[in-house]
């Protein structure tokens, strides 16, 4: 296991619960469910299409309790909440679309679904590639803000389910996100499963369609890539200083300081999708310097705030209340080696969906069986 890379799951431990409002038409499921977890004093769940609701579903009820599990785990190996979402959806709807019979059959239903949504990853992830790359610019994973930041809810005034927020830590910041993004889908696979979720290789082999010594193989490999790009860690409140020192920096057009906190050969890299007028990385800290003083006419109408993004300190763009950038670092010693800027609005939905908007995502209609 890689060395400073915290579990995200123990062992044959059930910790997950949830996905976001998804967009997807499935999500009319999710938001059944979930509303029928919230009616009982209890946690039990039932089957949607028994009538009155009187008979539980302990496969349903497992199935459902895996929800974060499942959320934190696709986000990881597909570094897009949109696509995990999804990801979590299809889990559903193949739990659905087996017969009771066969439902009965499965052993442990949680433990089902954390594999069908794997390999569902496994085969997203081969295909990604090719999507990304007719990407219009560079594709940089989704940002996700601190928990207590996340901006949901529902119209009534009822909060989100906490669980339904990723899990935030050094596996999800994003420096480590854009090395994953290097792997083939088998290495990021079995490093994902067993270095963070604790998965055997045996379970892993089921997964990626390999033996558990070959997947013993890709875990090694990929933790060669992470090692690799690793710099000495850098004290979170010190990171939080340079972050704030770049921020000042940059309001003040004070070049200077600005070079000054940059590494000689850092990088800055924008996704913003079909709106990115930046669509290849800008290399070296003086140019950098030049594309921020050239950004800077375009920041007179923008508040700049500090905010935790992907578990790191960063900063956030708004225009009118609304945020339209999210920047995440990477810092080595005392300088800014990697600034990735997100603005396709596309991914930024956590940092810009309100509880106004929340009201026309849900649809909980009963699903046919």
């Amino acid at each position: 296991m890689l060395d400073g890379v915290s579990p995200v799951r123990q062992h044959n431990a059930s910790e997950c619960e949830a996905t976001r409002q998804p967009h997807s038409s499935r999500r009319c499921l999710v938001e059944l469910v979930k509303a029928d977890a919230t009616t009982g004093a209890d946690d039990t769940m039932t089957t949607p299409s028994e009538p009155g609701g009187d008979q539980l579903d302990p496969g349903l009820s497992a199935i459902m309790s895996e929800r974060r599990q499942l959320i934190n785990l696709a986000y990881r190996l597909l570094g897009s909440l949109v696509d995990a979402e999804d990801v979590v959806q299809e889990t559903y709807a193949r739990w659905y679309a087996m017969s009771r019979q066969q439902q009965e059959a499965i052993a442990s239903p949680g433990a089902w679904s954390t594999t069908v949504a794997s390999r569902i990853c496994f085969n997203l992830l081969s295909s990604a590639r090719a999507r990304r790359e007719t990407y219009v610019g560079e594709w940089i994973p989704e940002p996700l803000p601190e928990p207590t930041e996340w901006i949901t809810g529902r119209s009534d005034g009822i909060a989100v389910d906490p669980a339904d927020r990723v899990t935030l830590d050094e596996s999800v910041n994003m420096a480590f996100l854009v090395v994953l993004e290097t792997m083939t889908p088998a290495e990021r696979v079995a490093f994902i499963l067993h270095d963070v979720f604790r998965y055997s290789f045996a379970e892993v082999a089921e997964i990626v369609g390999r033996t558990p010594a070959a997947c013993r193989q890709l875990a090694s490999s990929a933790r060669r890539r992470i090692r690799a790009s690793r710099a000495p860690a850098t004290p979170a409140a010190r990171q939080a200083g340079i972050v704030r020192n770049f921020k000042q920096a940059w309001e003040a057009k004070d070049i200077d300081a600005l070079i000054g906190l940059l590494d000689p050969g850092a990088t800055a890299i924008a996704d913003g999708g079909s709106v990115s007028s930046v669509l290849r990385p800008v290399e070296g800290a003086e140019q950098i310097v030049r594309s921020l003083i050239l950004l800077e006419g375009r920041l007179r109408n923008l508040t700049m705030l500090e905010r935790t993004v992907n578990g790191q300190p960063g900063l956030i763009a708004q225009q009118d209340g609304v945020t339209v950038s999210v920047y995440a670092f990477d810092i080595a010693g005392e300088r800014i080696k990697h600034i990735w800027a997100v603005r396709n609005p596309d991914k930024l939905r956590p940092w810009t969906v309100g509880p106004q908007n929340q009201e026309n995502q849900i649809q909980q209609v009963v699903p046919e069986r």
